[in-house]
């Protein structure tokens, strides 16, 4: 939880070093949005390579990825360019795409099965808050230090990281047995994954796209950092209540109501954050965070559960592709934004919203699932039956 809290506050930092950048290369919201789109991209494109290397391998990289995360992204702020500035964000995004899907696996194997929506909404509320926090500390030290305050992340990363090393030595599943996992054999049904990836994605953009443009949006309606920085913390710190609270909720009365539930709630406050500003936002924009990221734990253990035998797969194909909808949303958000106003860009979000209510009858339900589960536990006993008599042969 602590390196998931690490890694994603850079997540956090970027949208603070927005307003820095405008002023320093005199771009648009459009082309600063580029940095978003590659070091989310890049981390979406490497998620799943690195899930099946998690899968075949085990889960014992995980602090190496932390470390290159904080050396790269420590230096961002140093770049003399902005297209330098753009690679190596594509850089660093490589640490956060291993590290996602590995988080996931050591997540899922200290994780007790009757609880498993809530201790997974747990740890991934542990990034989210790393998300929240990033705002108020890139408030701080971007405004003493302007873009090289990245370097703030470097020592606290890399300290994170090698503690992360030591401790992750006791987890289950560290290493696993090359070859391929037994019960993957049962079919996945491919209509329900498929709609899986498709509500993770589409939340992941109205939650990033809130994320990224709250700051350059107050900025440009005369706020100042001691406003806007405070008001993308609120944001982000209701969506990690929202994941925690759905998860309870879920374990309780099942995924697929939950996250049709939170769609539908998610609609009015969308409109109600983009019509009026100010101190009204703390309220409208903590109600958009705590519904639309609210769903993001309980579609990740949907994916792990469809894809059992293959749970590093399931983690980075849901994980990456939402990344990558988030990566090229930001810059279709602001590509909007520039072209009619941010009121607008906000507003399309309902659109978003709404064609994501058109997938959900296609969600697993919690009796799918379920039986998903014993048709693995029976091929697994047969297996085991079909191999106990060479086993016990003598030698």
């Amino acid at each position: 939880m602590l390196g998931h809290c690490m890694l994603d506050m850079c997540v956090g930092l970027l949208p603070i070093l927005y307003p820095v950048l405008t002023h320093r290369f005199h771009l648009d919201l459009r082309t600063v949005g580029l940095i978003s789109l590659a070091y989310s991209g890049m981390a979406s494109i490497t998620q799943p390579f690195f899930g099946v290397i998690a899968d075949r391998y085990g889960t014992r990289f995980i602090g190496l990825a932390l470390i290159w995360t904080a050396t790269t992204f420590s230096i961002i702020g140093l770049a003399p360019t902005f297209a330098v500035m753009v690679a190596l964000a594509a850089v660093a995004g490589v640490g956060s795409g291993m590290y996602h899907p590995m988080g996931a696996i050591s997540a899922r194997a200290v994780i007790d099965e009757r609880r498993r929506n809530t201790a997974m909404a747990v740890y991934v509320t542990a990034g989210t808050i790393g998300v929240a926090a990033g705002p108020l500390l890139g408030a701080l030290v971007f405004g003493l230090f302007g873009a090289p305050g990245t370097l703030i992340m470097f020592v606290p990363g890399i300290a994170t990281a090698l503690w992360l090393l030591r401790q992750v030595k006791g987890v289950p599943g560290r290493r696993r047995p090359r070859g391929p996992t037994r019960g993957s054999a049962v079919p996945v049904p491919m209509a329900a994954m498929v709609a899986v990836i498709l509500v993770m994605m589409s939340r992941n953009w109205t939650v990033i796209s809130f994320e990224a443009y709250i700051p350059s949006w107050y900025k440009s309606l005369g706020y100042g950092a001691a406003f806007y920085g405070p008001l993308a913390t609120t944001v982000v710190l209701a969506s990690a209540l929202g994941t925690v609270g759905s998860g309870r909720l879920a374990d309780r009365y099942g995924r697929r109501g939950i996250i049709t539930g939170t769609l539908v709630l998610t609609l009015p406050f969308v409109l109600l954050f983009a019509q009026f500003t100010g101190p009204s936002g703390f309220v409208t924009g903590a109600m958009v965070g705590l519904l639309a990221a609210s769903t993001g734990p309980l579609t990740l253990v949907m994916a792990q559960e469809l894809m059992a035998g293959s749970a590093g797969l399931a983690s980075g194909l849901v994980m990456g592709l939402a990344f990558v909808t988030g990566a090229i949303g930001v810059p279709i958000t602001g590509a909007v934004a520039d072209a009619f106003g941010m009121r607008t860009a906000f507003r399309l979000q309902v659109v978003v919203v709404l064609a994501t209510l058109l997938v959900t009858p296609f969600l697993p339900t919690e009796s799918r699932l379920a039986a998903l589960g014993r048709q693995r536990a029976e091929l697994l006993a047969a297996e085991s039956t079909a191999a106990a008599p060479a086993d016990s042969a003598p030698v």
